[in-house]
């Protein structure tokens, strides 16, 4: 047994999600969304580069040293699988390496207590559907339990692009295919190019991270397919901003056209910190429905958060109102949703509304 697979042990039996690992400092674990330091000496420079040499593949430890950094992923068999990314860092030669738990079961829609909206999503027949958020947010589980509904539930070709793997969906109703960036293809935009000669019903692209990438994706949505991405963005309206933005301007009328005709649902998540152990989920949920279009075609998207306030019967949710659910139902604090909110000054409002001048 690989020497760092005992830290991972240890992560998983406290309910970490990630394990920091580098030279001059004792390990530590992020628990409950905050650094904990292990009682044990730091690392010096051998011991940490054993520990992050052993399970790095051959390709990514030469990708380490030529270039600073690398991502794969690791799996401990009966533990989990673990997204990896190893670094070089101030000061001096400093080398470290953090990995993010990625568990073996998933988490089911059931579980995760997804609404109708989410689960409607699921079961479009074509369309780019996004789950944003900030690292960390939980953005992987929530996409996995709504991949794990589609492969439940579905019969048709899910083809998954995604640099590393996280979650692996053994086939179900659907025929279920991995691809991972530079394993097995070169890159996203490669892959999800390859995708339409794949026979492929639903497709799920790790990040929509460059520009190509993105119109590749509206494209693949717009010809027939139902295309599940991620982005790092924290509220629908932010989403539908950064897209359009990435795009050069004289580009961006013909994008605003192409996005509210395959936008279908943007799912913007941030996880608090609970009362008790453990974290809760808030999701703001976006359906875009023919005034939600017209809004991202006229570019009046500064409007798109008004339309979410009359949508709430077809499953519409801001922020704001699920932070405040939580606060309500005694899931979190009230200082911990105002420090997650974006429009803080509403959520004020709202809990002097709700709780009597709190």
């Amino acid at each position: 047994m690989p020497e760092i697979d005992k830290f991972f042990h240890f992560l998983a039996k406290q309910g970490g999600s990630d394990l920091h690992i580098r030279t001059k400092q004792r390990p530590m674990m992020r628990i409950d969304g905050g650094i904990v330091a292990l009682n044990i000496p730091a690392m010096d420079m051998n011991t940490c580069q054993r520990l992050l040499s052993e399970i790095c593949p051959d390709r990514n430890w030469k990708e380490f040293l030529e270039c600073g950094d690398t991502d794969f992923s690791y799996e401990v068999p009966g533990l989990a699988r673990f997204r990896a990314n190893l670094m070089k860092h101030q000061p001096g030669d400093s080398i470290g390496g953090v990995f993010r738990i990625i568990p073996s079961e998933i988490l089911t829609a059931e579980q995760l207590n997804l609404p109708p909206a989410i689960l409607r999503l699921c079961m479009l027949p074509k369309g780019l559907v996004l789950i944003t958020g900030p690292t960390g947010s939980g953005k992987s589980t929530t996409l996995a339990a709504m991949i794990d509904y589609v492969n439940k539930n579905r019969k048709d070709h899910l083809l998954t692009i995604e640099d590393p793997v996280e979650f692996v969906h053994e086939s179900k109703g659907c025929l279920v295919t991995h691809r991972e960036v530079h394993k097995h293809t070169q890159s996203f935009k490669r892959a999800l190019r390859g995708a339409l000669r794949q026979d492929p019903d639903i497709i799920l692209v790790g990040e929509l991270r460059d520009l190509e990438t993105t119109a590749i994706a509206i494209e693949t949505a717009e010809t027939g397919h139902l295309v599940f991405g991620t982005l790092h963005t924290t509220t629908a309206a932010s989403t539908v901003d950064r897209i359009i933005d990435q795009f050069p301007a004289e580009q961006q009328e013909q994008i605003r056209q192409m996005l509210a005709e395959s936008l279908k649902g943007v799912i913007a998540q941030n996880l608090l910190k609970k009362k008790t152990k453990g974290r809760a989920a808030a999701l703001e949920i976006l359906i875009v429905n023919t005034a939600i279009a017209n809004l991202i075609r006229e570019g009046k998207t500064f409007q798109i958060a008004s339309s979410m306030q009359v949508g709430a019967r077809e499953g519409m949710v801001l922020l704001n109102d699920a932070l405040l659910r939580l606060v309500a139902e005694g899931h979190v604090e009230a200082a911990e949703a105002l420090n997650k909110a974006v429009d803080k000054k509403d959520l004020q409002q709202k809990l002097r509304v709700a709780f009597g001048g709190e």
